[in-house]
């Protein structure tokens, strides 16, 4: 067992096992935090390729009405308009890990020849923009996910750890050392009933 079985190393036990006790819940609500910010961050995932699928659902609707965009050569197709530059975030911080926030997606600069194309393709664009930003949008909550999932893994074994080793083992410590030191207390009341019988005895 490794432990030693005097008062010092009971008091030592004691301290740890209040450490472990007072930090216990600390980490518990951590883990439930994290769980809950990343279902909602899945939630909101989901809402999202909802909300794009529909976007996209109405745009191709709508390109279909003018019925012009199948006539347009691939490399000169509405989508050759749009080529995002990068992904602008700033950082937050949930539960005590840096997690990146959406700022704002970037787009490259793109001319066009406004004679070849309709006059719609200036909507069209911006809805384009609108279909890439979910994209964006997603991209950055699974980031997040992945960072906030790492930190649970941690805390949830940091958990077990107090829950199932740290503290019933101080308990058991605990134990262990008291039934000894209450059995060297009664072993020296009964040696000394002893001497004092043969004190007696001797006068």
């Amino acid at each position: 067992m490794g432990v030693k079985l005097t008062k010092n190393e009971q008091k030592k036990q004691k301290d740890a096992l209040k450490q472990f006790q007072r930090y216990l819940p600390t980490l518990q609500l951590k883990q439930q935090q994290l769980q809950a910010v990343i279902r909602e961050s899945e939630q909101e995932i989901a809402k999202l390729k909802e909300e794009q699928a529909k976007a996209k659902a109405s745009l191709s609707g709508w390109i279909a009405v003018y019925g012009e965009n199948a006539s347009f050569p691939p490399e000169r197709s509405i989508g050759t308009l749009v080529k995002v530059d990068r992904i602008e975030k700033d950082r937050g911080n949930i539960a005590g890990v840096e997690v990146p926030v959406f700022r704002e997606l970037v787009f490259k600069p793109i001319e066009y020849d406004l004679d070849f194309y309709p006059l719609w393709v200036d909507k069209a664009i911006v809805a384009l923009r609108d279909i890439a930003k979910f994209d964006a949008l997603v991209r950055t909550l699974e980031e997040r996910i992945e960072l906030l999932s790492a930190e649970l893994r941690t805390t949830t074994q940091r958990v077990n750890l107090f829950e199932k080793v740290k503290i019933p083992e101080a308990k058991e410590n605990i134990r262990v050392i008291g039934i000894y030191l209450q059995d060297q207390q009664t072993a020296a009341v009964v040696r000394g009933k002893i001497a004092k019988k043969k004190l007696v005895k001797a006068g």
